[in-house]
């Protein structure tokens, strides 16, 4: 299923090239989202900020331009590196300017036109609105759109770019922000070994992996449900709080005590590839994920029900080889056609 953005012919092919200027066209060119038919239903309004080449093409300038940062070098891309499909392995939590540590391990990016909300907390409804957070917060990026406006409006080149993406031609914090959007939207991954077995392509699992999935599905999915695998909600999955970073996850957004140590339940597309894990990167590797469901679960009052049992135990019982079956599972969720994208790597 294709959702073309905009009253052109679909245009499928991305610029690539080493200058953005480049790759600006004098009449802009509708972009198209390429989404399986077993995907959910798009929740960014596409009729709203439809991706085109020239806004594409400024989104990704900006997205790796570490001006958007108070000391000019910590860009999106800086935390967000395509190689790990757009995550960072160097931290486990982000690295802001001037070396300012945060509190959470940065997220992966593919998919986001099928997210409710944003962040490990919620923090933001909007994929417009997500940026807001990391360049505004001070030990990420520590700016504010005002000096950004300023220095982006000193520059011919994104005075041009500007002009070409967005009919009123605006450098504002609106049109800055529907251009990240444009870029991020793009990224849809759905090409991984398991999607190409759902399509029924000739492509066919092997018996490790077919076992995985079982698991999968009888253990992990009430969670890590749908395609994307995850239900979007926020859940107490038995991490105990870190005393250093003392992150409370959802209920700093909603101040309700039920919400205290949720998270949102990450989506496993691209899993292999996002070490590490949970929302500040405690975890090194697949292996102590699932050893931590089986045997690491911490009490606690809001600890999610799915992870209690009846015997009064914690946790989701977890043979050795049934974890080493699933997590052969879950690196067929691997997609290095996006992982390697030229069209989302850095000019």
């Amino acid at each position: 299923m294709i959702f073309s953005c905009g009253d052109n012919e679909p245009y499928e092919a991305v610029p690539v090239s080493e200058d953005p200027l480049e790759d600006t066209v004098a009449t802009d060119i509708a972009l198209t989202l390429e989404i399986p038919d077993y995907f959910p239903d798009l929740t960014y309004d596409l009729s709203q900020n439809p991706p085109t080449q020239n806004g594409f093409v400024l989104g990704k300038k900006l997205f790796y331009d570490g001006r958007l940062a108070s000391d000019g070098v910590v860009s999106c891309g800086f935390c967000h590196i395509q190689a790990f499909a757009f995550t960072h392995h160097t931290h486990i939590t982000s690295h802001g300017v001037d070396g300012a540590i945060g509190k959470r391990n940065a997220q992966p990016l593919h998919n986001l036109a099928f997210m409710e909300d944003f962040t490990w907390d919620g923090a933001a409804d909007h994929l417009d609105a997500q940026p807001i957070i990391p360049i505004t917060t001070e030990v990420e990026m520590n700016n504010t759109f005002s000096n950004i406006v300023a220095t982006l409006s000193q520059d011919p080149e994104y005075v041009d770019m500007f002009a070409a993406a967005f009919d009123n031609g605006q450098i504002d914090p609106d049109n800055i922000l529907k251009a990240l959007s444009q870029f991020m939207l793009m990224m849809v991954s759905a090409d991984s070994k398991y999607d190409r077995y759902l399509r029924n392509d000739g492509t066919t699992l092997t018996a490790e992996e077919t076992a995985g999935l079982g698991l999968f599905e009888a253990k992990c999915s009430s969670c890590h449900a749908g395609m994307l695998q995850t239900d979007q909600t926020y859940r107490n999955n038995g991490l105990s709080i870190d005393p250093e970073f003392n992150d409370l996850g959802r209920f700093r957004v909603t101040g309700q005590p039920s919400d205290s140590l949720k998270f949102k339940v990450p989506s496993l597309r691209n899993i292999e590839a996002t070490f590490p894990y949970m929302h500040d990167g405690r975890l090194p590797d697949l292996e102590a994920v699932l050893d931590h469901y089986a045997n690491g679960i911490t009490d606690s009052p809001t600890l999610d029900p799915l992870l209690r049992n009846e015997d009064g135990s914690l946790g989701i019982p977890l043979t050795a080889l049934e974890k080493a079956q699933i997590i052969a599972f879950l690196k067929t969720l691997t997609d290095d056609n996006f992982i390697f994208d030229e069209r989302f790597a850095e000019f």
